[in-house]
């Protein structure tokens, strides 16, 4: 109900076109059009190779659109698809290559969210306390949500306070943008810190330890969950990798017989300061699922760390002896022994769902030792 009168409230705040178009700079019109589809990182333009049919470019509708305004915000790629020749803030200087969306960092941030069993459940999940935000570097608090009221530029009084308040790092504006039918307006907007620098995302897991933070990358050949571990240390007093969202969420979890965590990203690589899709770059995602019993439960985090401590020794065993193999027939096997053990890892994902939930993890070993000797 309280959703149902804000947006009646806010309807002005959400039109796509118009006098005050939903997170877009009218001002930002004398940027120079870019193509929608030259923003999409999974679309192929210009000179590049077409793989599958997915990459062509394609008609948006204005529902794409409206989902690739919100997506640009924070997770724009950087390089000089930017006119970063305008700028709406007097003497505010903007360097040539297009810094990345704060969601998005070098290679390609690795997102984790706790989940409910619907979606009300999943919000409630990753809402945050008083406290938690007054233990971040949020100075300017909750904030107010953008299309509340847009900045005039990229170091405006508004754009500061954007910076320094949550919902300002929800939604950072990385980009100011304005549609046309068929093309927009794109240029850098609002230059929010990365995690080196102190700011980073709720979902985002750090490892604080050190004088400079360390951040949780997408790895193509390291699905999500073979790093949960990481970002539940906190349940085995270890200071090692946090991530607020699931640290928060988990503390609500407690009355909820099972809840999930999901984790994704998209990896990136980068050239001379041009981020895209190439090679080896892909999207990953994985999502497990865990009882209430594991909140606070060292002893359980304790035994699935042994439990992928093992599962990592039976991996190199198989990339050695893989590599070996091919060394005593005078070939090079660095590449075989490579794909024997991210085929193994592949092969355990079906049992990790088991390996999370179950009381006596060791009793899944020797499951997985079956997986590495078929190969």
């Amino acid at each position: 109900a309280h959703c149902l009168t804000y947006l009646e409230k806010q309807r002005n705040a959400f039109w796509l076109y118009g006098e005050k178009p939903f997170l877009q700079m009218p001002a930002i019109k004398k940027a120079k059009k870019q193509k929608l589809s030259a923003v999409l990182p999974d679309v192929a333009t210009g000179n590049n190779v077409l793989v599958f049919e997915t990459q062509k470019e394609r008609q948006l509708e204005n529902a794409d659109k409206a989902l690739l305004i919100l997506t640009l915000m924070s997770f724009a790629l950087g390089g000089k698809k930017t006119d970063n020749s305008i700028s709406l803030t007097e003497g505010y200087e903007k360097k040539p290559t297009g810094k990345p969306g704060t969601g998005m960092g070098y290679l390609g941030y690795l997102h984790s969210f706790p989940l409910g069993s619907n979606v009300q459940e999943t919000i409630w999940l990753n809402l945050l306390t008083e406290e938690q935000l007054k233990e971040q570097s949020w100075t300017a608090g909750i904030g107010i949500p953008p299309w509340e009221e847009m900045p005039e530029g990229e170091a405006c009084p508004i754009a500061i306070r954007m910076k320094e308040s949550y919902l300002g790092r929800l939604i950072p504006l990385s980009r100011f943008c304005l549609l046309t039918e068929d093309d927009i307006h794109y240029s850098e907007g609002i230059n929010f810190s990365d995690h080196k620098e102190g700011g980073v995302d709720p979902s985002v897991a750090v490892d604080r330890s050190k004088k400079e933070w360390k951040a949780m990358w997408v790895d193509p050949e390291k699905r999500p969950w073979r790093m949960v571990t990481s970002f539940l240390s906190y349940l085995g007093k270890k200071n090692s990798f946090d991530c607020l969202f699931i640290r928060g969420g988990m503390s609500r979890a407690k009355n909820i017989p099972i809840f999930g965590i999901w984790s994704g990203g998209l990896r990136v690589s980068s050239n001379a300061g041009e981020q895209y899709v190439s090679g080896s770059d892909d999207f990953v995602e994985s999502k497990i699922f865990l009882s209430a019993e594991t909140i606070g439960n060292s002893k359980w985090f304790w035994q699935i760390e042994e439990e992928m401590d093992y599962l990592d020794r039976l991996s190199k065993t198989i990339h050695r002896s893989v590599f070996n193999y091919y060394k005593q027939l005078k070939n090079e096997g660095s590449e075989h022994a490579r794909i024997a053990a991210n085929l193994f890892w592949q092969l355990c994902e079906k049992h990790a769902q088991e390996l999370f939930q179950t009381e006596t993890p060791k009793n899944l070993r020797k499951k997985f030792y079956a997986l590495a000797m078929s190969l």
